[in-house]
């Protein structure tokens, strides 16, 4: 009678044989994946974001509409340079809860590895106490913002970026906190 767990001369069961096989063949393929994978790059960021105190921001920028932005903001971190924001949809609610939609143009200053541009879509929330507070955008409470990158958007060193970041307002400072997460996977970072 030939039993599953039959060893053979070299002491080892055939379930243990094919376990041997299966773990090498899954090592095989992460050693592969992690190899092509190593062509792009991956980084995260931290930044402050306030709102521009001057013309440090004065860079024409318009949308694919041929718009203006409504707003330019100064970024300092791992980003450095200006997001020009373009929003296109706003609501406020009875209980005060703020929601923006937009997209935004990022220009890097030309610090070492962020010269270039991209784009991203946002979602902005915000509290406020009442509807008046937030109809009038008065006496925020709190705020949140996802910006997802828009794929292919990308210019200099940011050719082939993607990613998001989040941005969560400091409303005693009047700034907002940066972090995320870029990949690139066209680029030799």
């Amino acid at each position: 009678m030939n039993s599953p767990n039959i060893v053979g001369k070299s002491g080892r069961s055939r379930k243990g044989k094919v376990l041997v096989l299966a773990l090498l063949s899954l090592f095989a393929f992460f050693a592969l994946a992690s190899s092509v994978s190593a062509e792009g790059v991956s980084r995260r960021i931290t930044a402050v974001n306030y709102l521009d105190p001057g013309d440090q921001c004065g860079e024409e920028i318009y949308n694919a509409a041929g718009e203006e932005p409504a707003l330019r903001t100064l970024m300092k971190g791992d980003l450095q340079g200006c997001l020009y924001v373009f929003p296109q949809a706003s609501s406020c609610s009875a209980n005060g809860v703020y929601v923006e939609d937009g997209m935004e143009i990022y220009v890097g200053s030309g610090a070492p590895g962020d010269d270039g541009t991209f784009e991203t879509t946002y979602r902005f929330v915000a509290n406020f106490a009442n509807e008046d507070d937030c109809n009038a955008f008065n006496n925020q409470i709190r705020g949140r913002c996802q910006h997802p990158i828009v794929a292919g958007s990308g210019t200099g060193d940011y050719k082939g970026v993607t990613g998001k970041f989040q941005l969560t307002d400091n409303v005693e400072e009047g700034t907002a906190d940066l972090v995320g997460l870029l990949h690139f996977f066209d680029n030799t970072r």
